[in-house]
């Protein structure tokens, strides 16, 4: 609420302070209408063309197209401009060296009717005509070859010549060459590397590449219903303590030859992580089995041979994938590199020599880095984002020496400073902040963090006229009084504090992985639902990220346990200081969310009253190998842990009402997690509620009649059992 200022009477100041707000039309709301001037539209950087200029997307007036506009800063003109509208390559994934994708240079290779075709000058050329798929078309640096795979073998064109080379030869079912395995694509390279498993030298001379033999890797039947008889799609998934795929890496001319082979043993128990290049050497990540020992070597291309450049242990588990945005920055001229590392309990920057030798920490603390944004070598400067030092819900843009002084806030305010843009040499950036209670807003500030123009509002005139419900953070003490716990509530219309109201809670909940942050979160349906008298939250436990690796390494072959520990906490709060039913306390998530719902409603059944579950892990044993074992180490090694972790070993206690949602062709979590639940309820003679999502994967919104009938599932059950009530017209999709 805005504050009132005093002109000239008492009258003035009575009539505005007193001013009946509006209330949100229902229909409107359930429709997901917003009223109009609620919002206005925000600036969108879309790209920086040097420290002075940039491209933003925007109105000028209210009343105008949205264009892109070139915005000098010296000057604080805007000028309409193509620029920003060309195509180009991609960057970087995850800090680990230059890639090349698809686009590059203006040139663009995409696959049509399962052939490739190169698109330069306007000129549209095939490059393929076979029967053949290929996958993962991706340029070389130069931009002179692309490589891809065909029949899990990789293959080469040069595009001056049209000459395609076949690099491999020993594809098969299951043996594959610069295509990923499952486990590794989805828990290692991720999901948006769609497979791909090669990799360009910056010479573009030599593609390294991942052998795959997934022959021991057991296979994982999945029921696809279609057609009169259906058929069984079939995948190599390792479960926890099965047998993984055999990888080695190798190096392969551009125009074909003989292979390379990294010199590692493929028969040994092994992870490799997603390489780079240095100097057209490749940085390689290697890890063992149980995930507690990181070693990254430099590889030489031409013989295989291997040194160590960095080497790391802990005492519970490392992050083999780059998640923090750049384990390994390097400095110009050979002068070594940054390293990212939460060893000490708290993910940090330390520098090192270019041999591999550490030279000192740069950060410190009980704070988070999460990602490197520019590195000034010239001022020995670094820029970096991380969980704010003032509170965890919330991110900042800092500085500091290489030499770890001078670390300095540059954003400003108790604000999420959630997406923040860097000129080319860091003179100036743009950020988008809001917290729970102010609505998004962008400004320019320079590197000392002074602000230099405000380019944007959201808010709009009509906002502070309408009565809204209240969203706020608020942090609950744990039992154990460590640790003060996030929760993101926005409270129902008008809170009575002398009633009581249903409480919907909805969580994650898995390793690293929160979901509460100190954002503006308005929406018509969550306006809806606190007109209706329901209280809406979001929980983060201590092991979700706030807290560092410190509070993450509570989980370590104990999921589950820490977790509900800390959800009971919050829920008990609400229940008694926060007007909740203890009658009708209904947590909801999906995949890890549904493996915590399972378990409120089983071990945590003391407390959680309802719960919607959908793609749920309900038993660690039925989950694959990499992410399972990270935490939770070999089933051999911590046979407790898993019987304690697992859903079924508490369904004794299941009271309450559970829904039960997965897909028929789920790859990632199987459908045999909900059956084996499913099954143990039954025969403790238990009542729940089930559905089956014909053809859905992992979610399914590629099938949107399916997931409209997800939601409108969801909705009945939050008025059946949580506000008592037919669900109100137009409100189901």
């Amino acid at each position: 609420m805005r504050k009132i200022i005093v002109a000239a009477s008492g009258l003035f100041f009575f009539s505005c302070a007193f001013a009946q707000k509006k209330d949100f039309n229902d229909a409107d709301l359930t429709a997901g209408k917003i009223p109009n001037n609620f919002y206005n539209s925000l600036p969108r950087v879309v790209k920086w063309i040097d420290d002075e200029h940039v491209v933003l997307n925007q109105k000028i007036h209210p009343d105008s197209a949205v264009k892109n506009y070139l915005y000098d800063i010296k000057k604080g003109t805007y000028t309409i401009t193509s620029l920003g509208t060309e195509i180009t390559g991609a960057g970087r994934r995850g800090g680990f060296g230059q890639e090349s994708p698809a686009a590059l240079s203006g040139k663009t290779v995409y696959t049509k009717d399962n052939d490739l075709f190169f698109f330069n000058n306007g000129v549209e050329k095939r490059l393929t005509n076979d029967k053949d798929e290929e996958k993962n078309p991706t340029f070389s640096p130069d931009s002179n070859y692309v490589a891809y795979t065909k029949n899990n073998n990789l293959y080469s064109i040069n595009l001056n010549t049209g000459k395609e080379t076949k690099l491999t030869s020993d594809g098969s079912a299951t043996t594959l060459n610069g295509y990923a395995s499952w486990v590794y694509f989805e828990e290692i390279y991720g999901r948006p590397t769609r497979y791909r498993a090669f990799w360009w030298s910056p010479d573009s001379k030599t593609i390294a590449y991942a052998h795959f033999d997934e022959s021991m890797v057991p296979m994982f039947p999945i029921y696809n219903s279609d057609g009169q008889h259906g058929f069984l799609e079939e995948t190599r998934y390792p479960k926890a303590g099965d047998k993984n795929p055999e990888v080695k890496i190798g190096f392969v001319n551009a125009e074909g030859g003989k292979t390379i082979w990294a010199d590692f043993n493929e028969k040994e128990d092994q992870y490799f992580g997603w390489p780079f290049w240095h100097n057209n050497q490749l940085w390689l990540p290697w890890m063992n089995r149980n995930q507690d020992h990181l070693t990254i070597y430099e590889i030489n291309t031409t013989t295989g041979s291997k040194k160590t450049v960095y080497d790391e242990t802990q005492k519970t588990w490392i992050d083999l994938e780059d998640r923090v945005g750049g384990r390994i920055n390097f400095l110009e001229n050979n002068k070594g590199f940054i390293a990212q590392s939460d060893k000490s309990g708290w993910n940090h920057l330390y520098l090192y020599n270019a041999d591999g030798s550490f030279k000192n920490a740069i950060t410190s603390g009980k704070y988070t880095v999460t990602g490197i944004r520019f590195i000034d070598e010239k001022t020995e400067t670094i820029y970096f984002t991380a969980r704010s030092r003032e509170n965890t819900a919330r991110t900042d843009l800092y500085s500091v020496k290489f030499n770890g002084s001078n670390l300095t806030r540059l954003t400003f305010g108790e604000y999420n400073h959630s997406l923040i843009s860097l000129s080319p040499t860091a003179k100036y950036f743009i950020t988008t902040y809001n917290n729970a209670l102010t609505p998004s807003r962008i400004t320019l500030v320079d590197s000392k963090g002074k602000i230099v123009k405000e380019l944007g509002d959201s808010k709009g005139n009509e906002m502070d006229n309408y009565n809204m419900a209240k969203t706020e953070l608020i942090r609950i003490k744990s039992d154990d009084g460590l640790y003060d716990l996030p929760a993101l509530v926005t409270w129902p219309l008008n809170f009575d504090k002398n009633k009581k109201y249903p409480m919907l809670i909805s969580i994650y909940g898995g390793p690293n992985a929160g979901t509460v942050m100190d954002n503006w979160s308005w929406s018509p349906n969550r306006q809806f639902y606190a007109k209706e008298g329901l209280i809406q939250v979001a929980f983060d436990h201590r092991a979700s990220g706030h807290f560092g690796k410190e509070g993450v390494n509570y989980m370590f072959q104990n999921l589950g346990y820490w977790e509900m520990q800390d959800y009971k906490a919050m829920a008990r709060w609400f229940i008694k200081n926060g007007g909740a039913d203890s009658t009708k306390i209904c947590i909801t998530g999906f995949s890890y969310g549904g493996y915590m719902s399972c378990y409120a409603l089983t071990y945590g059944s003391d407390v959680f009253t309802h719960g919607m579950a959908g793609g749920s892990v309900t038993d660690w044993h039925l989950y694959d190998s990499h992410y399972t074992e990270r935490y939770m180490r070999l089933p051999k090694d911590n046979e407790q842990g898993y019987a304690t972790s697992s859903v079924m070993k508490y369904v004794d206690k299941y009271k309450g009402v559970l829904q039960i949602v997965h897909g028929t062709m789920d790859d990632n979590v199987h459908m045999q997690n909900s059956i084996q639940l499913i099954g143990a309820l039954q025969d403790k003679g238990k009542d729940f509620e089930f559905m089956l999502y014909p053809g859905g994967r992992h979610g399914w919104p590629n099938l949107p009649a399916r997931n409209n009938h997800f939601a409108n599932l969801k909705t009945k059950f939050i008025y059946k059992y949580l506000l008592e009530k037919p669900v109100p017209k137009g409100l189901l999709k």
